[in-house]
């Protein structure tokens, strides 16, 4: 695991001095939270975008307009790059986690589909983008929970009525649900602190609930660059399981 760069060490007391004060903290996360747990982000050189799957780029076989012409593609990419069976929840992960059980968290809203903000044990996350773990036949609608219903396939899943079985992730196309979206807006809109972990905020309409806060202190973390606005009070350029690391010890 990464160490915390020394330059960002007065950052990490002033978040830990903000967060000593906080009772409705509010973290938003993307795929960099996730990348200490072995999964690669997106938009980084090293990221999925970056790499292509066959004729294809990921960013299209992620578009519901290819799900829907190209089903069998689709599935083989979604297997090997979209879901990790061996991920665990790193410091990050661990960190938020703690602050829910704490009492200083409130909510976790997240860009990510892994799953593993639950596995880490918070029990209040807003799922912008959906899960793997779940699934709904497209005919009937019936939901099948479980990674497997895909892994355990063989091409195009299909449930027992006949229908295509869809992972219930928000493809390109696809509007986010608006229960979960208003759920994570109100959190936000009521947060004294808001922790914005692994995002580079470019991807809307994810990135517009930045502007929902109106609270006390907005602190991002990040490695590398990201459309803040100029609106952070605290921003942290480097890993977020190393600024968790140093984090709990102050807190």
């Amino acid at each position: 695991m990464a160490t915390l760069k020394d330059s960002n060490v007065e950052a990490v007391k002033r978040l830990a001095d903000a967060l000593r004060g906080a009772t409705r903290a509010v973290a938003l996360t993307g795929a960099g939270i996730s990348v200490p747990s072995g999964i690669p982000d997106f938009r980084s050189g090293g990221g999925l975008y970056s790499t292509k799957f066959g004729k294809f780029d990921p960013e299209t076989m992620l578009s519901r307009s290819f799900f829907d012409a190209h089903p069998e593609e689709f599935f083989a990419f979604y297997r090997e790059k979209m879901i990790y069976e061996g991920a665990k929840p790193n410091p990050a992960h661990l960190m938020l986690a703690e602050l829910e059980r704490r009492g200083i968290l409130s909510a976790v809203v997240t860009q990510n589909i892994d799953g593993l903000h639950f596995d880490a044990g918070n029990k209040r996350v807003f799922e912008l983008h959906g899960s793997v773990r779940r699934n709904r036949c497209m005919k009937c609608g019936k939901r099948q929970d479980g990674t497997d219903v895909v892994l355990k396939s063989d091409g195009v899943p299909r449930c027992d009525c006949g229908g295509v079985i869809k992972p219930d992730v928000v493809l390109y196309e696809e509007p986010l649900d608006k229960d979960v979206f208003m759920g994570a807006e109100r959190c936000i809109e009521h947060a004294d602190v808001m922790l914005v972990i692994g995002t580079s905020l470019k991807v809307y309409p994810a990135a517009g609930l930045l502007y929902s806060f109106s609270g006390d202190t907005l602190a991002l973390i990040n490695k590398g660059d990201a459309m803040t606005g100029g609106r952070a009070d605290i921003f942290i350029d480097d890993d977020c399981a190393a600024v968790a690391q140093e984090l709990m010890k102050l807190l």
